[in-house]
């Protein structure tokens, strides 16, 4: 008899996927604020298009009015589905290059599947420069 479950970040195919992303306005204060979006073909839609995509919905979205002030640029993978996370609980300092989905190096005619998004993968959305003067010193601030 077999009992073993198949994994969820399997069960639903890359047309019909699900995501999460992870609006970061602070990051020495920790302010980050999920927002998960159901039904992303990542087949078809482009880094470019999702970014557009979470723009418009933090400029409607009522509970997202406080992430409304900073100008993003980036997206970067923070995790993929029964993967391992990040120590850091605000974003993954490991493998920029690789991990980094939407910035002016990366190829804008790929598409998400294209990056390695799944199923059920968490992306961070940010401003590069805040990321980049909090990896030089990572201090928390309360």
């Amino acid at each position: 008899m077999d009992t073993e479950e198949p994994l969820t970040s399997n069960v639903r195919p890359a047309t019909d996927a699900v995501l999460t992303i992870r609006i970061i306005k602070s990051f020495p204060y920790r302010n980050v604020r999920n927002h998960i979006i159901h039904s992303i073909n990542l087949k078809e839609t482009t880094p470019q298009q999702l970014y557009e995509q979470m723009k418009q919905i933090i400029n409607t979205t009522g509970g997202l009015r406080p992430y409304r002030n900073m100008e993003y640029d980036t997206l970067k993978l923070y995790t993929k589905a029964h993967g391992t996370k990040s120590m850091n609980l605000v974003i993954n300092f490991e493998n920029d290059k690789e991990f980094t989905i939407l910035s002016p190096d990366v190829n804008p005619s790929q598409t998400l599947y294209d990056l390695g998004v799944e199923n059920e993968t968490e992306i961070s959305l940010f401003k590069l420069s805040d990321y980049l003067a909090y990896k030089e010193n990572p201090e928390e601030k309360w």
